[in-house]
């Protein structure tokens, strides 16, 4: 744990008690605070009362004597309506900020010159922190990985000289981090998510920018329009920019092509690593995830062999194109963490005989966009309240069957798949949907996929396939 000390004896009111809620509240507490701790749902205040979390009633309480609100990041700050909890510290000229502020006050308390890597993008973030973390381990550097990835980050161990944290930001995150000042900030993409928090697009890109703005060198990959932006903006004040690609050459920089990683500088380009036969790191979107993550590691000094060895032992994460079992030729691909189109598409561009199997509670726009990827679905197995809407979508372009269950899917699509006569043929979850209709949250979704795909006759897992 990272104890709040900058906090010590002041007065502070903490809205949030899930998993990072709970987790700032012992920081504070730990750190010497005098904590008052609420939430709208009444069992949330019971169960942290119970665990030894100091609570009050933030409706009644005196918002003058509070020093702070800490806010967990779940918590409508701005959009659609800010919360009460927010209109109240407003109106008592009390700042309001969350747990990545915290960590980042601690840091600079103590050792501001500990190496803090922060990451955001709409997409790939979890994988290229996890991959960076991953990166910093195998290359036997002390390495604490957090943030909206897992761990909450003021559970990790503190920052010391020679610890690396390499954290997962999110928007709703960085909106609560005005002071965030890391060594190394990246930034993978912009597009339209979470615009019912923030807004605009526009707004939704300017909380993004800010991370690496604040950095002392921002890594940005520059392959959407808004990130190439940023990246200029910050050339022309005079930030150190370290640009990255996966679509074209760069004369300064880390680029991939055909399957290698590059960096370029003044024009010279030497090759890094190839990504070729790492099965964690297939796609165009973990191309850039890779080639981000080559980025920061040159730039904390490791070396081209540590970076190689690292990508060829990196697992990947679960639930996230996650490859669990294997049968023949046919490979079973757990990625319950797309719950929307543009993310289920970073799969189905990833393999070309696909037996799809999508479907929960729907989101705007539904599959409309997937369908430059539908020649490469061989066909589709229709779960959940989506079923319906995905397979007007499909018409008489994709085959499919509504098979209305998870577990009727997995059994149809193995058993389909298993007569293609194709060098490799994928049984594919891939939702584009949000679990909540049928599961709780996408892990589980994720978990009854890889289990009940193992349970499949004459399937190993990854593990033995390998």
């Amino acid at each position: 744990m990272i104890p709040a000390t900058s906090f010590n004896g002041r007065n502070v009111a903490l809205f949030g008690l899930g998993g990072s809620g709970r987790a700032t509240a012992a920081s504070l507490v730990a750190g010497g605070a005098v904590v008052s701790a609420w939430d709208d749902n009444a069992e949330a205040v019971t169960a942290a009362r119970d665990s030894g979390i100091p609570v009050g009633d933030l409706n009644t309480a005196d918002w003058s004597a509070f020093d702070a609100l800490i806010l967990a990041p779940g918590v409508p700050l701005t959009h659609p309506v800010p919360h009460w909890t927010v209109a109240k510290a407003e109106q008592a000229g009390v700042e309001i900020i969350g747990d990545i502020e915290i960590f980042s006050r601690e840091r600079k308390r103590s050792v501001p010159m500990s190496p803090f890597v922060a990451i955001t993008g709409t997409n790939g973030k979890s994988t290229t922190t996890a991959l960076i973390g991953h990166l910093l381990k195998s290359a036997s550097r002390d390495t604490q990985i957090g943030g909206n990835i897992g761990t909450p980050v003021l559970m990790l161990d503190p920052p010391r000289v020679g610890r690396y944290h390499v954290i997962e930001v999110s928007s709703f995150q960085l909106d609560l981090a005005p002071g965030i000042a890391p060594s190394i900030g990246v930034l993978l993409n912009v597009t339209p998510d979470h615009l019912d928090r923030h807004g605009t697009l526009d707004l939704y890109a300017a909380i993004k920018e800010r991370l690496v703005a604040a950095s002392r060198i921002a890594v940005v990959a520059v392959d959407d329009g808004i990130t190439q932006a940023v990246a200029d903006r910050l050339d022309q004040s005079g930030r150190r920019v370290v640009r990255v690609s996966t679509r074209r050459t760069l004369a300064d920089g880390v680029y991939v092509a055909n399957g290698t990683v590059f960096e370029a500088d003044n024009g010279a380009s030497t090759e890094i690593a190839r990504l070729g036969g790492v099965a964690s790191l297939r796609g165009d979107h973990n191309a850039q995830n890779a080639a981000v993550a080559v980025a920061v590691a040159r730039k904390l000094g490791l070396s081209d062999d540590e970076i190689r060895q690292g990508l060829a032992t990196f697992r990947g994460l679960r639930h996230r194109m996650e490859q669990v079992g294997q049968r023949g030729r046919v490979i079973f691909v757990n990625d319950s963490k797309a719950t929307n189109a543009d993310a289920a598409a970073k799969a189905l561009a990833s393999f070309h005989r696909i037996y799809w199997i999508a479907g929960g509670r729907a989101k705007e726009g539904g599959i409309e966009s997937l369908s430059g990827y539908f020649p490469r679905i061989a066909k589709a197995y229709l779960i959940g309240e989506a079923a319906d809407d995905f397979a007007g979508t499909l018409g008489s372009t994709v085959p499919f069957e509504v098979s209305g269950t998870l577990g009727e899917a997995i059994a149809s699509a193995a058993r389909d798949a298993a007569l293609d006569g194709a060098p490799e043929a994928v049984v594919l979850l891939s939702p584009a949907c949000a679990s909540y209709d049928q599961f709780p949250n996408f892990e589980r979704r994720g978990d009854a996929f890889r289990s009940a795909a193992l349970a499949l006759d004459g399937v190993r897992n990854r593990e033995e396939a390998a």
